[in-house]
């Protein structure tokens, strides 16, 4: 007969495994993934600094009609020009529809073509040989107008540098959570830690997307990059703190 000591730590050894180490694969995958998210959103943020001056600009740009002089004859100023529609057109490209618009300002120059984006007031109401009036900045054309509709295209200033803030953070953030993610799983292969619980990456997960959501929001939102910036990184730490909060609180109802 075995000794009592032997049987029961026999049967506790059988009845409670020591856990799954991650394996290596998945360290590696979350750091690549990672680190090229992060990479990416330091690409974007690069080219950030040009897009926002020239959206500065552009809302500190006047009319033509008000300054005239050297201002007006380099384009710096708002200018609007009668045009005559030639045709329109809606293409498709990535599941985005753009709307486009052949316009004719004088039989001495060339039609060209005008994206307009998707639906709009003045879109709806377009039509071959309708007069309309396009007003431009520099070499941009940022809006059309028909009577007293006006639509904003897809080169008006602003809209660049708006996307690549929204995506900038999302990749920051989400890639963010990538590399800390793999920090945790190389430290579970270098030390025997209990298993992961659902609640670990599931929680976690839901705050990630609220900060994405919070992010995202506050980009579009406003033009003011420290703002922007504030309420991310107010966004950040109230979910990331909650979540934390709320997985130290599962995970002790589950020892309870």
């Amino acid at each position: 007969m075995l000794p009592a000591s032997s049987s029961s730590s026999s049967s506790s050894s059988f009845s409670s495994p020591p856990p799954d180490r991650p394996g290596l694969m998945g360290v590696t995958f979350a750091a690549v993934v990672g680190s090229a998210m992060v990479l990416a959103a330091a690409v974007l943020f690069a080219l950030l600094p040009g897009s926002l001056s020239e959206a500065r600009e552009f809302r500190a740009a006047r009319s033509c009609a008000e300054i005239g002089g050297s201002v007006a004859e380099n384009g710096d100023c708002l200018s609007a020009w009668p045009a005559t529609v030639v045709s329109t057109e809606t293409g498709r490209k990535n599941k985005a529809v753009t709307h486009w618009v052949t316009v004719d300002l004088s039989p001495e120059e060339p039609a060209f073509r005008i994206g307009m984006g998707g639906d709009g007031p003045v879109w709806e109401k377009l039509a071959p040989g309708s007069r309309v009036t396009v007003f431009t900045w520099r070499d941009l054309t940022w809006a059309v107008g028909l009577g007293e509709l006006r639509q904003d295209t897809t080169t008006k200033p602003g809209r660049a540098p708006t996307v690549h803030l929204a995506v900038g953070l999302a990749l920051l953030i989400i890639g963010a959570v990538f590399l800390r993610g793999a920090g945790r799983l190389h430290r579970l292969r270098a030390t025997r830690a209990p298993a992961v619980r659902a609640s670990q990456i599931l929680v976690p997960m839901a705050a990630t997307f609220i900060a994405v959501g919070i992010a995202v929001t506050a980009a579009v939102a406003t033009d003011r990059l420290w703002l922007v910036l504030l309420t991310t990184a107010a966004g950040c730490a109230a979910a990331w703190t909650a979540s934390v909060l709320l997985v130290r609180r599962l995970g002790g109802q589950r020892t309870a």
